[in-house]
Parts: C-alpha cells; structure tokens; sequence
C-alpha cells in the first residue's frame, strides 16, 4: 500500500500540484535542489502520456509529497518549494 501522505516539516510555501490525474512516473528533483521557473520536477503519466510538472518560479524544493508510482488525482500537491 501507498505511504499517507504527510506534510514535512519542512514543507515550502509554494505547492506544486499535479495538473492531471495519473500515476508518479518519476521524481526529477530533490530536496534542497534550487530549481528555475520551468524545470521538471516530477512527471506524471496520464493517457499513456508522461506530462512534466514543473516549477512555477525559482526557488529550492522544501519537500516531495509522492513517491514514484503513487497515484494522484488532478490538484495534488505533490511538492513544495520556497
């Protein structure tokens, strides 16, 4: 079974939601990384189709709410920044 979801205590106040139902095909940052405006963080297969999610601005990834393979529904947060 999945893990539950919880909110680390880290968690940034920016949330990276998931823009369609589907499955966590990969996790393409990690905690701590600095990312900019348009870099992947994960990517979601939806209809056979991978679609990256990916940071509305920079910033540093303060958590990384799923785990590969979970599935979510569209408006899932699915990490955080700051």
């Amino acid at each position: 079974a999945p893990a539950p979801k919880v909110a680390s205590a880290g968690a940034g106040s920016i949330q990276v939601k998931a823009g369609a139902a589907g499955k966590v095909f990969s996790i393409d940052a990690s905690v701590g990384q600095v990312v900019k405006t348009g870099d992947t963080i994960v990517t979601v297969e939806a209809m056979k189709m991978e679609i990256p999610v990916v940071a509305p601005q920079d910033g540093t990834i303060a958590s990384i709410d799923v785990a590969e393979g979970a599935s979510v529904e569209n408006g899932d947060t699915l990490a955080t920044m700051n």
